[in-house]
C-alpha cells in the first residue's frame, strides 16, 4: 500500500503540492482565530474543593480585575509627588471601566514601611473580561506611569497573566525563528543541498498552518490555553523534520542501490521503506498525547488536543507532501560520498566512515553485558535526584526578575505591613458569632503556620470567610500547604471549605496523582500493541517500554538537579525556587516517551526488516546481531540528524525568559540526548544482542505447507541456456 501511495504521490506531485498549498493558505488565514480564542484556564481541576469554593466566593461578592501599583523612590510627603499623584488618581476615577481607586493620597490607602512608597489599588468593572479587561488595565497602567515618582511599578494578576502570554509568544517566535535558521544550516551542511534542507521546513509549515486553524475551531468548544499554540509549533516543527529526513535519506539509499531507476519507482521504494516507520511513529507520539488527555488537567488538555492535531498533519505531510516534493527536487540531493559547495570535505573515504551510532553499536556488541550494566547504572544515577523532587505552581517567580509585574508583586508583599502573600481562605457556613464557627477559626489561627488573619467583608450573614496568611514568602510553600491540610482536617460541628493558591496546588497535585496510573497504563498498553504489531514480538515492545521508562526517569532526575537544586541557574539565567512546576514532570515525561518511541520505531522498523529477510538456515543469534547492526547503521544517520534538529528546536524554549518554558525546553533536550546516546547507541544494541533469538518471541507463525506435485530435480550449478536468437544466458538455479 505504501509503495503504491508513493508512486501516486510522485506521479501526481504537482496536484499534491497544490493541495497542500491550499491547506497552508486556508490555515494561515484562519490561524488568527486560534490566538484570539485562547483563554486562561482554571488553576485547579474541575470539581475540586478549591475551585468550587472560590467560585462560590466570587458569586457571593463579585469583584472586578485588580491593578496594583507601587509609587516609590521619594518621600511620601514630597509636594511634587503629592500633587502629581493626586491629579492623576482623581482623573483615573473618571476613566471608563474603572470602578474604584484606593490610594494613600486621596482615599486613605497604604503607605510603605519605609515612608518612601505607597500602594495604589484600582478595581475594574466586573463586567470586563478577556481582551476588554486587558485593554482597560493597559490604559490604567499607562496613566499610573505618568505620576511623577522616581519609580512606578504596576502589576496585578491580570497584567501578570498577560505578561506570561506576551513573553511566551515573543520567546516562541524568537526561538522558532532561530531554530529554523539553524536547522536549515545544519541540514544543508549534512546533506549538502540548500533546496533539500528547505524541504523539512516546508513540511513543518504545511503541518502547523492547518493545525492552527483546527485549533481555532476546537477553541470554540473547549478551553484552549495560549501555551497550546507553543506546543503545536514545537511539535509540528520537530516531527515534520524527523519524518522528512527519514524519507529523504531512504530515497538517497534507494537511488544508490538502483541509480538507473525512474523517479516514480525511487519515491515508491523510499516510502515503502520509510512510510511505515513514519506512520507508526506518528501513532506512538499520538499515544503519548492521549496519555496527557487522560490526566484531565485543564492546562495540559489543551496542549494535548493541539499536539494530537499537529501529529496527524505532520504524519500526513511525511507520507504525501514530502514524497511529492522529493520527486520534484531529487536531483538536488547529492549522493552520500558526493562533495558539494556546502560540504566540500566529503569524499569516498569520509563517506565510508562509520557513523556515531554505528560505532557505538559495535562497541556494545563486543561487550554487551558490561555495556548494558554500565549504561543502566549511569541512567539510574542520573535519575537519583528524582527522590527530592518538589512540585509547585508556576507563579509570578516564573517571570524574569527584571519584569515589572514581578517587581511590583515583590514590592507589595514585602514593603507594606499587613500585606503579604496570597492567603489560605477558609469558608464556613454559619455566622461569625456562632461559637462552633469561632471555635474552628480560633483553632486554625493558633496553628504555627499562620502569620495573620483577616475577616472577609461583604458576605451574607450566614457565611463566614477568613483569610489566613501563611508564614514564609510564598503562597504555595510548605507552610501554606500544611495550613491547608490542617484546616481541611479540622473536625467539629461545622464543615470547613478551603481555597487559595496553596489549596489549588494540593488539589491539582492530588488529581494528577490519581489520574497518573491510568495515563501510564493507557500509554504502556497502546505502545506495547503498536510495537508488537510492528515487530510481531512481545519481547521487543517490553524492552522498549523499559528503556523509555529509564530515559524519562533519568531526564526528570537531571531536571530536578538543574532547576530544583539550581545547578543550571547561572547558565540559564533563572532564580531557583527549589521546585518544578506541577505539570512539568508529567508533560515532559509523556512527550519524552513519545519522542523516544519515535526513534525506537525508526530503528526497530529497519532492524525488523533485516531480521525478516535473514537466511533462515543461519545461526539465529548471529542473524539477530547482524540485523541490529544493519538496522542501526542504516538508520543511525537519520536518528542522529533528527535528534540534533529537534534539540535545536527545543533549545529555543530553553533560552526563553519564562522558567516554565525553560523547564520544558531543557527537559526535552536532555531526554533526546540521553535517548540517542546512551539508550539507542549503547543500551539497545547491548540488550538486543544479549537476548538474541528471544527478541523475536513468539515470532511469525510458521506457514502451513501446501501439498505440491513432485517436480523434476533442478541442477545446483550454473547451466548455459541458448536463446532463440543465438545469445547465451547464464541461468542459476
Amino acid at each position: 500500500m505504501l509503495f503504491s501511495l508513493g508512486r501516486r504521490m510522485s506521479r501526481h506531485r504537482l496536484l499534491v503540492v497544490a493541495a497542500w498549498a491550499f491547506l497552508v493558505v486556508v490555515g494561515a488565514a484562519l490561524a488568527g482565530d486560534a490566538f484570539d480564542r485562547t483563554v486562561p484556564v482554571a488553576d485547579a481541576p474541575a470539581g475540586s474543593e478549591s475551585l468550587l469554593t472560590q467560585e462560590r466566593l466570587d458569586a457571593l461578592d463579585p469583584e472586578g480585575e485588580i491593578v496594583t501599583a507601587v509609587l516609590r523612590g521619594e518621600d511620601f510627603f514630597s509636594p511634587s509627588l503629592r500633587d502629581s499623584a493626586t491629579t492623576v488618581l482623581q482623573q483615573m476615577r473618571d476613566l471608563p471601566g474603572v470602578v474604584e481607586v484606593t490610594d494613600a493620597y486621596t482615599s486613605g490607602g497604604a503607605i510603605g514601611d519605609d515612608g518612601r512608597s505607597s500602594l495604589v489599588v484600582v478595581e475594574l468593572d466586573r463586567g470586563l473580561h478577556g481582551d476588554a479587561a486587558v485593554a482597560v488595565a493597559s490604559e490604567v497602567s499607562a496613566r499610573l506611569h505618568t505620576i511623577a515618582a522616581p519609580e512606578v511599578l504596576v502589576g496585578g494578576e491580570l497584567l501578570a497573566e498577560q505578561a506570561f502570554v506576551d513573553r511566551a509568544t515573543i520567546d516562541a517566535a524568537l526561538g522558532e525563528g532561530v531554530a529554523i535558521l539553524v536547522l536549515v544550516v545544519l541540514v544543508t551542511l549534512v546533506l549538502g543541498s540548500l533546496r533539500i534542507a528547505l524541504l523539512p521546513v516546508v513540511a513543518a509549515l504545511a503541518a502547523i498552518a492547518p493545525t492552527l486553524a483546527v485549533l481555532g475551531l476546537l477553541a470554540r468548544v473547549v478551553d484552549v490555553n495560549e501555551f497550546a499554540v507553543n506546543v503545536v509549533t514545537i511539535l509540528g516543527l520537530g516531527l515534520a523534520v524527523d519524518y522528512s529526513l527519514l524519507v529523504v535519506l531512504r530515497l538517497r539509499e534507494e537511488r544508490a542501490a538502483a541509480p538507473d531507476a525512474a523517479v516514480d519507482d525511487l519515491v515508491a521504494r523510499a516510502l515503502a521503506g520509510a512510510g511505515r516507520a513514519v506512520s507508526v511513529s506518528g501513532a506512538a507520539v499520538g499515544i503519548a498525547l492521549l496519555g496527557i488527555l487522560v490526566l484531565g488537567d485543564p492546562l495540559l488538555s489543551g496542549m494535548a488536543l493541539g499536539g494530537a492535531v499537529v501529529v496527524v498533519f505532520a504524519t500526513l505531510a511525511g507520507v504525501t507532501l514530502v514524497p511529492a516534493l522529493l520527486s520534484l527536487t531529487h536531483r538536488a540531493l547529492p549522493a552520500r560520498d558526493q562533495p558539494t559547495w556546502a560540504r566540500p570535505w566529503v569524499g569516498r573515504r569520509s563517506a565510508g566512515r562509520a557513523g556515531v551510532l554505528e560505532r557505538s553499536t559495535r562497541l556494545a556488541q563486543r561487550r554487551p553485558a558490561l555495556i548494558a550494566v554500565s549504561a543502566t547504572a549511569v541512567l539510574l544515577a542520573l535519575a537519583a535526584p528524582v527522590a527530592s523532587l518538589a512540585l509547585d505552581d508556576s507563579d509570578i517567580r516564573s517571570l524574569p526578575a527584571a519584569a515589572e509585574e514581578r517587581r511590583s508583586y515583590e514590592a507589595v508583599t514585602t514593603g507594606f505591613t499587613g500585606i503579604g502573600v496570597e492567603p489560605v481562605t477558609v469558608v464556613i457556613d454559619g455566622q461569625v458569632g456562632d461559637p462552633a464557627v469561632t471555635g474552628v477559626l480560633d483553632r486554625i489561627a493558633a496553628l504555627p503556620e499562620v502569620a495573620d488573619a483577616d475577616l472577609v467583608q461583604n458576605l451574607p450573614a450566614d457565611v463566614t470567610a477568613v483569610d489566613f496568611r501563611p508564614v514564609g514568602d510564598t503562597a504555595t510553600g510548605p507552610a501554606a500547604q500544611r495550613l491547608v491540610e490542617a484546616a481541611r482536617g479540622m473536625d467539629g460541628p461545622v464543615t470547613v471549605h478551603v481555597t487559595g493558591p496553596a489549596a489549588s496546588l494540593i488539589d491539582s497535585r492530588d488529581h494528577l496523582a490519581q489520574r497518573l496510573p491510568w495515563a501510564v497504563a493507557v500509554v504502556a498498553v497502546a505502545g506495547f500493541a503498536l510495537l508488537g504489531g510492528l515487530t510481531r514480538s512481545a519481547v521487543v515492545p517490553l524492552k522498549a517500554l523499559v528503556l523509555a521508562a529509564l530515559t524519562v526517569t533519568a531526564t526528570l532526575g537531571v531536571l530536578t538537579a538543574v532547576f530544583g537544586w539550581g545547578w543550571g541557574a547561572p547558565l540559564l539565567g533563572f532564580e531557583a525556587t527549589g521546585t518544578l512546576d506541577v505539570t512539568t514532570p508529567l508533560l515532559i515525561g509523556l512527550l519524552a516517551f513519545g519522542l523516544t518511541m519515535d526513534y525506537e520505531v525508526f530503528l526497530l522498523a529497519r532492524i525488523t526488516e533485516r531480521w525478516r529477510a535473514r537466511d533462515r538456515g543461519a545461526d539465529p543469534r548471529a542473524a539477530n546481531a547482524e540485523a541490529v547492526r544493519f538496522g542501526i547503521a542504516r538508520t543511525g544517520p537519520v536518528v542522529t540528524l533528527a535528534a540534533a534538529a529537534i534539540c535545536v528546536v527545543f533549545l529555543g524554549f530553553a533560552l526563553g525568559g519564562l522558567v516554565a518554558m525553560k523547564e520544558i525546553g531543557v527537559g526535552m533536550v536532555v531526554a533526546v540526548v540521553l535517548d540517542v546516546t546512551i539508550v539507542r547507541g549503547l543500551l539497545l544494541p547491548a540488550v538486543m544482542t544479549l537476548l538474541g533469538r528471544a527478541n523475536w518471541w513468539p515470532g511469525e507463525r510458521p506457514r502451513r505447507a501446501l501439498p505440491t506435485r513432485r517436480a523434476a530435480p533442478q541442477p545446483d550449478r550454473e547451466a548455459v541456456d541458448a536463446s532463440p536468437g543465438g545469445r547465451r544466458a547464464v541461468v542459476r538455479s
